[in-house]
């Protein structure tokens, strides 16, 4: 798409864009927390939110804002039967944290990228724990958020690779200044 049909795009397309990442952490949330299990429970769901989060705040800072992080987490924690404002106050700090150090991110590649949302899936994983720790006086299973830690990480490859596609297919050819 050239130059002058960007322009031109309808203005409900270029909305529609922006909503893109939003909705992309929003679906996560949703298919992390459907009650089938391909692993008979045998291992945690993933925080399939935190991908889109992640990408999103790296490519797109202006589309992925701290309220879409807030948004996300706030589903999160709904979905999941976590006790209130813990995995949003993970997901916000998560965001923070790429947010201010998004040079440093957005610069790695490779095995470094995966340890780049490693390291921002821990912040918000820490940020859980030290929350229900706080607020509930109740020691989370170390064990449990360590394999939770593991398989949101796994599944970041095929999830960065599905939603660089989206941006690559929606958010790309409709970029303008929203």
């Amino acid at each position: 798409m050239g130059t002058t049909e960007r322009l031109y795009a309808p203005a409900f397309l270029r909305v529609l864009a922006a909503l893109v990442p939003l909705l992309c952490g929003l679906l996560g949330v949703f298919i992390a927390n459907i009650p089938i299990s391909l692993a008979g429970g045998l291992v945690p769901a993933p925080l399939l939110g935190l991908i889109p989060l992640y990408f999103w705040c790296l490519v797109r800072p202006d589309l992925m804002t701290p309220a879409a992080a807030f948004a996300i987490g706030l589903l999160q924690d709904v979905m999941s039967g976590a006790p209130p404002g813990v995995w949003t106050l993970g997901f916000v700090v998560a965001y923070a944290v790429v947010a201010r150090q998004r040079d440093s991110f957005a610069g790695l590649s490779g095995f470094a990228a995966v340890l780049g949302f490693a390291a921002a899936a821990l912040a918000a994983s820490i940020t859980a724990t030290l929350a229900v720790l706080l607020l509930y006086s109740v020691t989370p299973s170390l064990g449990a958020l360590g394999a939770e830690l593991a398989m949101t990480v796994t599944a970041y490859i095929p999830g960065a690779l599905l939603v660089s596609l989206l941006h690559h297919r929606l958010v790309g050819p409709l970029r303008s200044d929203f």
